[in-house]
């Protein structure tokens, strides 16, 4: 199990994903996204249920640009970092280091579900896109809440909104081109679900699953990342770099105009290009629903 930050859904833990491609791409877009995450996080932190975060498990971390940021707003916190992802890890420790967190901070290289009993106790897990990498999500959430400490938290980001970067119509191809590209993308979101070892069926009730593994719900809340045009040169080359990953493992569920539209936008030299345009931007909303342990 390896997501985070961002695309999860488009990111399946393959041997033959290059690390050393994804890695940054994941990297920069949890970077875009950090003031939505310790809004998240100083959310749970102000709770009046909040419990005292001593050791906190940031499941499915990544390259931990969120594992530093909870090592940020809890202070007194050891922050675990758990991927099953060694280059992800290495970015992760290499980050903390960096950012001065490193005294608190350890990388746990892990396979989930398998591991779980190896992450030891937690009065904070942050499960950030990484659930639904898992096939039988009831039994994992399950085992997450079986290792928090009394008051402990669990915080899922999951759901939200597709990010949108450009208009409904672009002057180029039919309009609606990131409408069918998210419907591809679920699509290809359900193929890899039914993949997954163990994979069932869950109604994607959030505060359901909670109560149903003794969990008590604690609210829902959406975070917004807004960035209108015009983009800084950073979120355009973000923008570039993960509609072309979306290219490469969308692949045949797009039509050949679609594909050829892609094409168009990708090419630095067309001025109708993600490289020129003037009306890219990054709209996106993450979803965080917290369960606590009474």
């Amino acid at each position: 199990m390896s997501s985070h930050a961002g695309h999860g859904h488009h990111v399946t833990h393959t041997a033959d994903i290059d690390w050393d491609v994804l890695g940054p791409l994941l990297e920069q877009e949890a970077e875009l996204n950090g003031t939505q995450y310790e809004e998240a996080a100083r959310w749970i932190a102000a709770l009046p249920t909040a419990p005292e975060v001593r050791r906190v498990l940031d499941i499915g971390s990544g390259p931990g640009v969120v594992s530093c940021l909870l090592a940020e707003v809890f202070p007194e916190a050891e922050v675990v970092a758990v991927d099953a992802t060694p280059a992800l890890l290495e970015r992760a420790s290499n980050r903390a280091r960096r950012l001065g967190v490193i005294d608190r901070f350890r990388t746990l290289e892990a396979e989930l579900p398998a591991d779980v009993h190896r992450l030891g106790e937690a009065d904070l897990i942050w499960a950030g896109n990484s659930l639904h990498h898992l096939g039988d999500q009831r039994a994992a959430l399950a085992g997450f809440a079986g290792l928090l400490r009394a008051g402990g938290t669990v915080a899922l980001v999951e759901g939200g909104l597709p990010t949108r970067r450009l208009p409904r119509d672009i002057g180029i191809g039919e309009p609606g081109l990131e409408a069918r590209m998210g419907a591809a993308a679920a699509t290809r979101f359900e193929h890899m679900r039914s993949e997954l070892p163990g994979a069932k069926r869950e109604t994607e009730d959030w505060a359901a699953l909670f109560t149903a593994v003794g969990l008590a719900p604690q609210g829902t809340r959406s975070f917004l990342l807004d960035l209108p045009a015009p983009v800084s040169r950073p979120v355009r080359d973000h923008v570039v770099a993960s509609i072309t990953r979306e290219r490469e493992v969308l692949g045949d569920l797009l039509t050949a105009e679609d594909s050829a539209v892609l094409d168009r936008l990708l090419d630095p030299e067309d001025p109708e290009g993600l490289h020129h345009r003037p009306d890219v931007h990054l709209l996106a909303a993450r979803t965080v629903h917290l369960g606590r342990r009474g």
